[in-house]
Order: structure tokens, then C-alpha cells, then sequence
């Protein structure tokens, strides 16, 4: 069965069906820079996973599933416990669910799909019968579920190097003054690198970790402190203005 210890041993791309899934229970992890032949769906059932492609961050709480293209780098982060689900498809066999790295959302049939598959036996047949049937409903789910737009740009330029990820971000006069380079130079930076602005990319990044935060168990007061809001109601604000939605209202909608 495909439930994995964390020191099983497991390659995707050694295994002769073109679909395989695995479930485990990670604590702690960090996979380092890797990739694969066969392209990856993730999907944290319980937990936050942070992902880190070429030139981008994500956040991967329960309601979002990540699309890996094969053969491109990613890291795996995991701070706390997740429970951790995997299924790769080989896209030589199998069409992939959509173009290019993407965060989709997780619908409640999608769900229960992906909990399915990543428990099948490794040897499963896929192109007949009931797999075949399941298979089917996932990749239909997956090339209509919205795209999120869930990966922020990190842009490259080594006067950023001092910039930490996993820390709220300083205002611009801030990272000024700790890279040493002026705000307007940073702005220019993160227009050509990232598409926006410092102060855009910063807003997108408070709100990649409230997701992760509210997804992980923490209480709104919570997030709202660690993220430097003034107060709940600030927060709130913050996140109808980017989501169209209240914290609350966001994560129930989408579980």
C-alpha cells in the first residue's frame, strides 16, 4: 500500500503504471532542491506545505493542490505536521491537467478523488474499470478548477539577498535600508523581476502567509498580530479587499 513512513524509500519514476500515489505523515521535512521525470499533484489533507520553484514561493494549505510540470526543481518545506498526499502522472501517457506550475483549487469532489488515488495500489490498473472511472473525475476536476493566483515571483538580483522569506517583509524604507540600496532602486527591481511593485509583492506575501497561517489552526487575532495589523478589523479589511472575501467565509468556501 501507498501510505509511506518517512524513510521509506520511494522513486515516482521508477514505477511502471502511469499514475502512482503515495500518503505519509511528514513532521519537520525539508525534500531539497529535486525534480522528476513525472510531473506532480501535492495536496496537504492536513497542514501547510510551503513549495519553492524556479523564481517563485507558494504557500499549499488543505483548500489549494500544486501542479508540477516533470522535470522542474522544486523544494518541499514543511515547519509543523502534515499529512502529506502525492499522485505523478506520466505525461507521456497521460495528458497533463493544466499548462505550466499552477495552484488550483481544491473542491470537496477533488478532494475525495485525491485521497483515493494516493491510497491505490501501486500496481492499480488505470485504463480500465473503476481507476480508469476515478482517474477520469480527477483530471476533469483538475482542468476546470480555478487557477489561483498563489505563486508570488522572487525576484533574483543579489542586492536582495538579505530579503528573508520567512519573515514579514519590512516596508520599503526598511529593506532600503537593509540591502543599502535605494527605494527607488528596489521598486525598479520588483517591477521589472516581479511584475508589481515592493509594496504590492509585500501585500501579496501577507497575504500567501495568512492563508498558511488560518489553514494551519491559527485564530484570526493571531494572524492579524504577526502579520502587523493594527487590529482584527484591519486584517479582515486587508483580506476582503484581496480575496473578495472574510478570512472565515474564504477558507469554508473552499474546504
Amino acid at each position: 500500500m501507498p501510505w509511506l513512513a518517512p524513510s521509506d524509500p520511494f522513486d515516482p519514476d521508477q514505477q511502471a503504471a502511469p499514475v502512482s500515489g503515495i500518503a505519509s505523515l511528514l513532521v519537520r521535512h525539508d525534500s531539497g532542491l529535486h525534480s522528476h521525470q513525472r510531473g506532480q499533484l501535492l495536496f496537504a489533507y492536513a497542514g501547510s506545505i510551503r513549495i519553492a520553484l524556479p523564481g517563485m514561493i507558494s504557500m499549499l494549505p488543505p483548500i489549494r493542490v500544486a501542479w508540477i510540470p516533470p522535470a522542474t526543481a522544486h523544494r518541499v518545506l514543511i515547519r509543523g505536521e502534515v499529512e502529506y498526499r502525492s499522485i505523478y502522472l506520466d505525461t507521456s501517457r497521460i495528458a497533463p491537467p493544466t499548462e505550466g506550475s499552477a495552484i488550483l483549487s481544491m473542491t470537496p469532489l477533488l478532494r475525495e478523488v485525491f485521497e483515493r488515488i494516493s491510497h491505490a495500489p501501486f500496481e492499480t490498473d488505470w485504463n480500465q474499470g473503476a481507476a480508469a472511472n476515478l482517474l477520469a473525475v480527477c483530471l476533469d476536476e483538475l482542468r476546470t478548477a480555478r487557477r489561483e493566483p498563489m505563486l508570488l515571483p522572487v525576484p533574483s538580483d543579489p542586492r536582495l539577498s538579505r530579503l528573508n522569506l520567512d519573515e514579514l517583509p519590512p516596508e520599503l524604507s526598511g529593506l532600503a535600508n537593509l540591502v543599502g540600496a535605494s527605494a527607488r532602486t528596489i521598486t525598479r527591481i520588483f517591477r521589472r523581476e516581479a511584475g508589481m511593485s515592493y509594496q504590492a509583492w509585500r501585500q501579496s506575501w501577507r497575504l500567501l502567509r495568512a492563508v498558511d497561517l488560518l489553514a494551519s489552526g491559527e485564530n484570526v487575532s493571531g494572524v492579524a498580530f504577526d502579520l502587523g495589523f493594527a487590529s482584527d478589523s484591519a486584517f479582515i479589511a486587508f483580506f476582503r479587499q484581496m480575496t473578495g472575501e472574510t478570512p472565515r467565509r474564504y477558507l469554508r468556501g473552499r474546504t
